[in-house]
């Protein structure tokens, strides 16, 4: 299908109802010295609905968003029909650059991308360059959903390869993390070698290791008494699994009943995705103005702000402990991994080899789970480093070293 250019135009009438309704938000009390044990700070909840109800520029906002080459195209999902996807598409001036796909998460969007846009596509000799498409996932933000049951990860997974399909990169690597990371591992299975030649990721997670097929990684569970590391890295994750998954599991299994109250208040809408944002980053300094434009394009979003949360319900069968990769498995093409101190959801770097060929590791001093957004010099370096000259995944692509013909020959 046609691909046509796209630009953000919410109505007034759309933001005249949206301040109302913050204008006539009820907020809950707050247990004296809650902190965040028990979610979003009420203090801080309020103090956002307050600048998103009477300060927030949204138009400018708008107007910057609008600067990026952004496009829809329909794409056919089989048993689903043609869907209108959103996506960023921003080429470098060298023709050689690698074709990227770059997946966001929740509650992130395809913003997640723009910091790294100048990085990613800028020309050198030093480094490679790329063609970046940074598509919205069915659902979410400008993407149209999905209208009936079944739309799991082989889906998401389809919808956005035949977006690259589209635009005529047959042939290209993929980087994500978050549930880009997770439908980066249905892309690779079904798309891997033939189409996707490598890929990296984030948030490189996957089943645990079992007894049977990964044998030495068993036993290396029994070296936690003596590996604090290994010990930290596995404690850490398995709080988080036990306080911090509250919304998986009711995402996971009564998408819903939660969507009747992200449709219908934005203050809901807000501490349920602020949360997120204020404890998965490594001190990253929030403005109150990112914030907003952040819950502002699940509220105004295409799907409705309830739109995303059945990727967790499809995804996960249903299960508030399913397994997200079912049907999936190792491949061989290559992948690289960026490891994060404070994303929340790590696990032993070893265990990183479950997911398929690992040729390029890199261990960064800070930031979270919102890589892109919190440290995107840092991301789009390792980029440069396992795609660039001299790295393991170097000319993957054929025709597409990411370097002009004339410095790639100097």
């Amino acid at each position: 299908m046609s691909e046509k250019p796209f630009k953000v135009a919410v109505s007034d009438a759309d933001l005249a109802d949206l301040r109302l309704k913050l204008k006539l938000a009820r907020f809950p009390d707050e247990l004296e010295g809650a902190g965040t044990a028990y979610g979003a700070p009420l203090a801080d909840v309020k103090r956002i609905a307050a600048h998103w109800r009477d300060t927030f520029d949204w138009r400018a906002c708008e107007a910057k968003m609008n600067e990026l080459p952004m496009f829809t195209r329909d794409v056919e999902v089989d048993g689903f029909g043609a869907l209108n996807m959103h996506y960023i598409h921003q080429r470098s001036e060298v023709e050689g650059a690698i074709p990227l796909l770059f997946c966001h998460g929740w509650p992130g969007n395809f913003l997640e991308v723009r910091k790294m846009l100048p990085l990613l596509t800028s020309a050198s000799p030093d480094h490679p360059s790329f063609h970046v498409v940074a598509p919205s996932l069915p659902g979410f933000v400008f993407s149209e959903g999905a209208h009936k049951p079944g739309f799991n990860g082989w889906k998401y997974a389809e919808a956005i390869h035949k977006v690259m399909i589209g635009l005529g990169y047959n042939e290209y690597v993929y980087q994500g993390g978050d549930w880009g990371h997770i439908v980066g591992v249905y892309v690779v299975n079904k798309y891997g070698h033939k189409h996707v030649k490598a890929w990296h990721s984030n948030m490189p997670i996957y089943r645990p290791p079992s007894l049977l097929w990964n044998p030495l990684l068993c036993l290396e569970l029994l070296t936690m008494p003596f590996n604090s590391t290994l010990r930290q890295t596995l404690d850490s994750f398995m709080d988080v699994r036990k306080r911090g998954t509250g919304y998986l599991a009711i995402q996971s299994t009564k998408p819903q009943t939660i969507g009747y109250s992200l449709t219908d208040s934005p203050v809901g809408l807000l501490g349920w995705i602020y949360e997120k944002l204020a404890v998965a980053v490594d001190d990253y300094p929030w403005t109150d103005d990112e914030v907003c434009e952040w819950v502002s394009l699940y509220w105004f979003s295409r799907a409705g702000p309830a739109g995303c949360s059945r990727i967790y319900y499809e995804v996960n069968g249903g299960l508030a402990q399913g397994d997200p990769f079912k049907g999936t498995k190792r491949t061989t093409v290559p992948l690289g991994a960026s490891y994060f101190p404070r994303d929340p959801l790590r696990l032993p770097e070893s265990w990183t080899s479950l997911l398929g060929k690992v040729v390029f590791e890199s261990r960064q001093p800070k930031g979270g789970h919102f890589a892109a957004f919190e440290q995107p010099d840092a991301l789009a370096g390792d980029l440069r480093k396992m795609f660039g000259k001299g790295g393991p995944a170097f000319g993957v692509v054929p025709g597409h070293s990411g370097y002009s013909a004339v410095s790639y020959g100097s």
